[in-house]
């Protein structure tokens, strides 16, 4: 078996940093998970990222960099080779060593109703950096081909699962992977099927807009303000009410999709527990669409961090819900680690997407490779 030695990144729809991490692996279902890395964002850089995400609303060409676009991206790419750089010397890992890195970029526009999505970040430049190979624009040939183009980690989810049920752990038959980025998305894995996933709706971007606006703060820290306050129901149920919850799977949706209006007229402790709420309800919302009901649910990401959220996800979902940790696999990095597997896939031209987790006519590579 060869294992090619990767390094991911990736900038999520939270927009708090850049998440470093390497892997081993043969692109399917062998995987020695290495270190991982986190480079944050300034204010100043997050407010510069926001203002792209505002310059790409109207956008219908893929290519184009109106506004503030051309200076987010040049931002953004520096920023990734420098996660990787400074991530390197931490851990004394010589980047000739890596086969390749996987280049997520950070999402401005999400349409696929209209074939487009937008990862602004340079490829070619980054490869340049770096001097190794790059793969990015993961998900435009999902979408060009009628795809949803999200979510993209299931693949590497499914290969986490077979991995650890061939070394003996502890997994029901039927296991969902819940990552909490500023959208949520599902992965559902049932023995050896393809794994059936979407978005399920917001996860961190409401909450983590409404704690900027409110208070000042980036996010809701351990989901201590959602914790000291009451769910308003009324609320709660306007949020719900959006028809993007009665779609079955495979959907995915733009970060800035929904709207916190319900919440507007509510304290700062009601506002944060309603749409704390609101994303647990959301991913309840998905059970009905499922041929079988997960006995377990492993979350990742930011989200995975919020103990008001854990808590509200048991309570909904009527199941076991757990951290990564509990099966030795980091909350933090699953993403990065999953761009590092994807670019393997692409480079060896496996399919990274799946009627089940995109709507993709069939299984599809994707992904650009640049040296």
């Amino acid at each position: 078996m060869h294992l090619h030695r990767a390094i991911g990144l990736m900038s999520g729809t939270s927009m708090d940093g850049v998440d470093v991490a390497l892997i081993e692996t043969d692109g399917e279902s062998h995987v020695v998970q290495g270190p991982s890395g986190f480079r944050p964002y300034s204010d100043p850089e997050r407010r510069l990222l926001r203002a792209a995400l505002a310059d790409a609303r109207t956008l219908t060409d893929a290519a184009a960099r109106p506004g503030i676009l051309p200076q987010a991206e040049a931002f953004l790419t520096r920023a990734h080779a420098e996660a990787v750089e400074t991530f390197a010397k931490a851990n004394g890992i010589d980047l000739a060593s890596v086969d390749v890195i996987g280049f997520h970029g950070q999402t401005v526009l999400h349409k696929p109703e209209s074939r487009l999505t937008v990862q602004i970040g340079d490829g070619a430049e980054l490869a340049q950096m770096l001097g190794r190979p790059i793969v990015f624009d993961l998900r435009s040939a999902d979408v060009r081909a009628g795809g949803q183009g999200a979510p993209l980690v299931p693949v590497y989810h499914r290969a986490l699962v077979q991995q650890a049920r061939r070394e003996g752990g502890d997994l029901p038959g039927v296991v969902a992977f819940l990552n909490l980025g500023g959208v949520a998305n599902a992965t559902i894995l049932s023995g050896d099927a393809e794994p059936v996933a979407c978005d399920t709706g917001p996860a961190n971007a409401l909450l983590d807009d409404f704690m900027l606006s409110r208070t000042g703060q980036p996010f809701d820290a351990d989901g201590a303000l959602a914790a000291s306050g009451e769910v308003d129901e009324v609320a709660l149920t306007a949020l719900l009410s959006h028809p993007f919850f009665d779609l079955p799977p495979p959907k995915s949706l733009d970060r800035n999709a929904f709207s916190a209006a319900p919440v507007a007229g509510l304290n700062d402790a009601d506002g944060a527990a309603t749409l704390t709420a609101f994303t647990a309800g959301a991913v309840a919302w998905l059970l009905p669409h499922l041929p079988e009901k997960p006995g377990l649910w492993i979350a990742c990401g930011g989200g995975a961090r919020n103990l008001t959220l854990l808590r509200m996800l048991r309570e909904a979902l009527g199941a076991r819900v757990v951290t990564a940790e509990e099966f030795g696999w980091s909350a933090d990095a699953m993403e990065a680690q999953a761009f590092a597997y994807l670019a393997v896939r692409s480079h060896l031209g496996l399919p990274i997407t799946f009627p089940g987790t995109t709507g993709a006519p069939k299984a599809m590579t994707g992904g650009r490779l640049v040296r």
